[in-house]
């Protein structure tokens, strides 16, 4: 290992694609073609064509098995040296934050100068298999070494072979999808629907007066006959969204809705990282930096919802930082649900819980909402899975840069029971 005095790791800008609902705009794109896309912006965008970057690092949820080498690939059509290596991680939700943390410890501790970490992710293009039968008779098949051995096994073909198995978000360990998994979570922590639904109209609401304001003008590159995310309604309101019905528990007692939870989307999202010397070498900003960055998991099939690691995570990155909430300008708390991000502050401001279960003496309080996902979150921008870190960290660099400086928070959770955090500072 390459150990030096810790380097700032700055965040120099970042790219994406529009965040579209799946099955829309990205209809016939793969995850190659919008990550690629993604980068090329980038590259465009700071004059990197022919340059050398020291690693990229990407991935997506739901892939094909096609795209096993998918960060290498997508940096050889970016428009970047064909030199520049690149590495697949997916840290489900988190992918793409967990990308620029990994990219980001490199060049702290010296490895090299400048790197890339982003994310894509597509429900259009999922993958289709079929049954391990069909798929063994396929094998079987194709490695017989005369006719009869490979006809042989076709003749236990049968129609049930024939039945897809279609990807899905449902956790192997309980047989819940993450909605479901969210819903029991927001009865054991009482978020009420009302709740849910006011926090999604805000989303709306700030994403769509950020477009308006053109703040994500210079962030969002056109592709595929899209131009900016297509999820965002500034007509949203409580009365419309109380119309619609519970999606996941379907009862009287079910609180969350399509409208209150983020909606399947495509998309790809990518942010340039580096130190002070490179970019000042090239003319380029430093928008802000990437200071902290922690990982957390729970036991959800025992004793915890699935997705509240973030409030573990973000605790102990506070311990590491030596910071409070009082101590952040903004707060960007991914909405995989709008309930998620509630019960998350929920948990922060109680006593009970902060010190059974986070080792604290008190609350870590309540978080100023006018601070909080400023710009909208992903109930109103979308959410592509491996994406969305770097939508987040690209978005966050640029409001403390246009603020003057400042400090915010990140927070992310996971299926799989974790959560990923990072604190990000301009001074």
């Amino acid at each position: 290992m390459h150990y030096r005095e810790p380097r700032r790791v700055a965040i120099v800008g970042s790219t994406r694609i529009p965040f579209c609902r799946s099955h829309t705009a990205y209809a016939e794109q793969s995850n190659q073609d919008m990550m690629t896309a993604a980068l090329s912006g980038l590259v465009e965008r700071y004059n990197l064509k022919g340059e050398r970057l020291g690693d990229v690092s990407l991935g997506a949820v739901i892939k094909h098995s096609r795209d096993w080498n998918l960060a290498r690939e997508c940096v050889l059509g970016s428009g970047l040296a064909a030199e520049t290596p690149a590495f697949d991680i997916q840290r489900a939700c988190g992918t793409s934050l967990e990308a620029a943390i990994l990219v980001g410890n490199k060049i702290a501790l010296g490895q090299m100068d400048a790197g890339i970490a982003a994310g894509t992710d597509t429900i259009s293009d999922s993958p289709v298999v079929y049954p391990d039968d069909y798929r063994r008779l396929l094998i079987s098949s194709g490695t017989g070494r005369t006719l009869g051995a490979r006809l042989k096994p076709w003749l236990g073909l049968r129609p049930r072979h024939f039945k897809p198995v279609l990807p899905g978000v449902t956790e192997p360990r309980t047989g819940l999808s993450m909605g479901q998994s969210m819903e029991i979570t927001a009865k054991q922590w009482g978020i009420t629907r009302e709740a849910q639904d006011e926090l999604a109209v805000q989303s709306h609401l700030k994403a769509a007066a950020a477009w308006q304001d053109g703040f994500y003008d210079d962030l969002v590159i056109p592709f595929s006959g899209a131009d900016k995310d297509n999820n965002v309604r500034p007509d949203s309101s409580m009365e419309k969204l109380a119309k619609l019905r519970p999606a996941f528990d379907r009862s009287s007692t079910g609180t969350m809705t399509a409208g209150n939870s983020t909606p399947l989307t495509d998309g790809a999202a990518s942010v340039l990282l580096a130190t002070e010397e490179w970019a000042a070498e090239r003319g380029l900003p430093v928008l802000a930096y990437l200071r902290y960055g922690k990982v957390a998991a729970v036991d959800f099939v025992n004793d915890e919802g699935l997705l509240m690691a973030p409030v573990y995570a973000v605790s102990e990155m506070l311990r590491d930082a030596g910071l409070s909430f009082a101590d952040f300008d903004f707060f960007e708390i991914h909405e995989a649900f709008a309930a998620q991000a509630l019960a998350t502050m929920k948990a922060w401001e109680d006593p009970t819980f902060c010190r059974e279960r986070l080792g604290r003496d008190q609350a870590l309080g309540p978080i100023d909402r006018s601070k909080l996902n400023i710009k909208g979150g992903s109930v109103a921008v979308g959410h592509p899975f491996a994406a969305t870190g770097a939508r987040i960290l690209g978005a966050l660099a640029k409001i403390l840069d246009g603020n003057g400086g400042g400090r915010g928070l990140i927070s992310v959770c996971t299926a799989g029971g974790m959560g990923v955090s990072a604190i990000v500072e301009k001074s």
